[in-house]
């Protein structure tokens, strides 16, 4: 590209789009890319204080801002994304569907490190809505070196940054302690839960009130497998205190523990472990009256059939501190997303 005086540039051909910024009123695009400059529009130029403007000269192994952003956005972006107009060199990605947005946190670091390419985003396993803005990308100069791009190419062999599908599942729960079954106290966790599952489209097939009783539990857990449950969930009974046997309940079922307990508060007493492939969630006290938990944060990622480590559970500790707002932007917040 070459700059030109703009009182000489009528006719020809703007290579990089113009922003006009009015304080308070208005900043966006004024010339688009690829406008031809016409006599008319030479106050409008100077009047928002462009005296020079570039123009467009086609140089081999050069890209313009606008291609280069283009090639960035088909390398990094797959499935459940749609795309916004490039304006100014960006492009927004969007999510396609409802889902869970995933990030390669790794890889995005990477080729925010090769310098002049950006690649923005909202935070990794945020639930996501159709037609919410993720992320988007762009590169700083108004024209790269190609190379830069190839570079970031190579570097980049899957896609890094994606909406998966939240997939309801066939919800069973197992309730349990003896002054619910016993009808000294109303069941708070039924409703709860059930709020919070069927948000993500599940059915709460069934729930069972049992009494304290670990052989009793452990019994119920088998016959929800056998009955065709995908998911279980077992509240109550979570504590360490001598009556709350739901945790050795769930170990004596045969599932394999990933964890009791979890660097997430409100929820460190949380258990998870797997029979088969079925989730098996023993749900601390605190998902009866907190409105945010820990199992806000397992749950759509359970749902999207991701195999939670004890790692995963692990990497929580950092932004695992829920702030209680006084105004709650969950998912669109620090907690759990410090991972």
């Amino acid at each position: 590209m070459k700059s030109v005086r703009v009182q000489d540039a009528v006719g020809m051909v703007l290579c990089h789009d113009i922003t006009k910024i009015v304080p308070g009123e208005f900043k966006g695009r004024a010339f688009k890319k690829g406008h031809i400059i016409k006599e008319e529009d030479i106050n409008e130029l100077l009047s928002i204080g462009k005296e020079h403007i570039y123009v467009w000269e086609n140089k081999e192994g050069v890209l313009h801002e606008n291609d280069a952003a283009i090639r960035l956005k088909d390398l990094v972006c797959g499935e459940g994304l749609e795309f916004g107009e490039i304006k100014e060199g960006k492009i927004n990605f969007i999510a396609s569907k409802d889902g869970l947005l995933k990030i390669d946190k790794e890889k995005l670091l990477e080729i925010n490190m090769l310098g002049d390419i950006i690649v923005s985003t909202i935070q990794n396993n945020t639930p996501v809505k159709k037609g919410e803005l993720v992320g988007a990308t762009r590169v700083i100069p108004l024209v790269i070196d190609e190379e830069k791009i190839i570079e970031a190419e190579k570097l980049i062999k899957e896609k890094i940054i994606k909406v998966i599908d939240i997939k309801p599942k066939k919800v069973h729960m197992i309730t349990t302690g003896s002054e619910v079954y016993h009808g000294r106290i109303k069941d708070a966790f039924g409703p709860a839960v059930k709020k919070k599952i069927e948000y993500f489209g599940c059915t709460l097939e069934n729930q069972v009130i049992l009494p304290d009783d670990k052989e009793g539990i452990a019994l119920e857990i088998k016959k929800a497998i056998d009955s065709g449950a995908e998911m279980i969930v077992c509240t109550g009974g979570m504590s360490v205190d001598p009556d709350d046997v739901t945790p050795t309940a769930i170990k004596d079922c045969g599932a394999e523990v990933i964890t009791y307990g979890a660097p997430v508060l409100p929820g460190a007493m949380l258990l998870l472990a797997y029979s088969g492939d079925i989730p098996i969630l023993g749900l601390p006290g605190c998902v009866m009256y907190s409105k945010r938990t820990v199992f806000d944060l397992v749950l759509p990622r359970i749902l999207s059939d991701e195999r939670l480590s004890f790692r995963d559970i692990a990497l929580y500790g950092h932004g695992g501190l829920c702030l209680s707002c006084e105004v709650c932007t969950f998912p669109h917040c620090s907690f759990g997303k410090g991972e």
